[in-house]
């Protein structure tokens, strides 16, 4: 992976705070939570920035070419939750300020809204997002990697959903999409309930991931060998994602959201109205010319998509 940090794509003179953002591939974007020293904890910069991201992709010419995106951690974590140290984040009910509870809370349940819509961002990209995740994944953390679409991790990650722990209820998407990314509702209940910690594992019986990556055959040894691993096979996967048609893709990505909250129906419906339209793009023809003369397609990129 080539480590280049860049700019804003609609402000050059932004420079984000707290993600990296490789150039590893035209249409793979890696983008890497860089916070290392609070194991990637969400302060209020990232949480900001994950949200100008994420909303950018599909948007600004800068990033139509990608058509997958590979979420990781750099240090020794993926993400260790909220940080607590940043002032900002219980600003708006610190006894400090002149307002009455109920203002409290309406100045809090904006700032709640934003952290919110930040993952819900990652969810609506409308490319796939594959998080590689590793050491720790805690309360918001997993909030967040239940808002990817794939999630891969080492052998080693530990998870929690810590909130009650704290003393709160999660509340920016883990309650919301655990129960659909999981299939045990009991075991949801009682990680939810507890805060206790889970294994890979686990994890993987579970459903929340779908590959666990050991290191064996890696450069190095131990964790740091099984996060090498874990990368590599994380890059390959989104490479693979790459190369089919970006409207089959982006489709296909549409059609499985709409359908987690829908009918059987309605999902027919949704799917039959979308490939009415995409089924007429030259992607299907050219796909079945590569299959036929087992070369590998090439497909045109998408448009930027319109924020009116």
């Amino acid at each position: 992976l080539i480590m280049k940090t860049k700019t804003h794509p609609m402000n050059e003179n932004y420079r984000y705070l707290s993600l990296s953002v490789p150039v590893s591939a035209k249409t793979i974007l890696v983008v890497s939570l860089d916070r290392p020293r609070k194991r990637n904890a969400l302060n209020a910069a990232m949480w900001k920035e994950v949200g100008m991201l994420f909303r950018q992709i599909g948007v600004s010419p800068q990033y139509c070419p990608c058509r997958c995106v590979l979420l990781i951690g750099n240090g020794k974590s993926f993400c260790a939750g909220i940080d607590f140290t940043d002032p900002s984040f219980m600003a708006p009910l610190s006894d400090e300020t002149e307002l009455d509870v109920a203002r409290k809370g309406f100045a809090f349940e904006s700032k709640l809204q934003d952290m919110q819509q930040a993952f819900t961002d990652i969810e609506q990209c409308p490319v796939p997002v594959v998080a590689a995740m590793h050491g720790n994944v805690v309360g918001a953390g997993i909030d967040m990697a239940t808002a990817t679409q794939v999630r891969l991790c080492t052998e080693n990650t530990t998870f929690s959903v810590r909130e009650v722990a704290l003393g709160l209820a999660a509340d920016v998407g883990t309650l919301q999409r655990l129960p659909k990314v999981v299939g045990n509702q009991s075991l949801v209940h009682e990680l939810c309930y507890t805060g206790r910690s889970f294994s890979a594992k686990e994890a993987l019986e579970m459903g929340l991931v779908s590959r666990v990556v050991s290191g064996e055959g890696g450069s190095s040894s131990g964790t740091a060998g099984a996060h090498e691993a874990l990368l590599r096979e994380a890059f390959a996967l989104c490479y693979e994602i790459s190369q089919h048609s970006p409207i089959a893709v982006h489709g296909t990505k549409r059609a499985l959201l709409y359908s987690r909250d829908h009918s059987v129906q309605e999902g027919l419906e949704q799917i039959a109205n979308y490939n009415r339209l995409a089924l007429q793009a030259s992607d299907t023809q050219t796909a079945f010319l590569a299959a036929a003369t087992k070369e590998a397609a090439a497909f045109c990129d998408l448009p930027p998509r319109s924020r009116l």
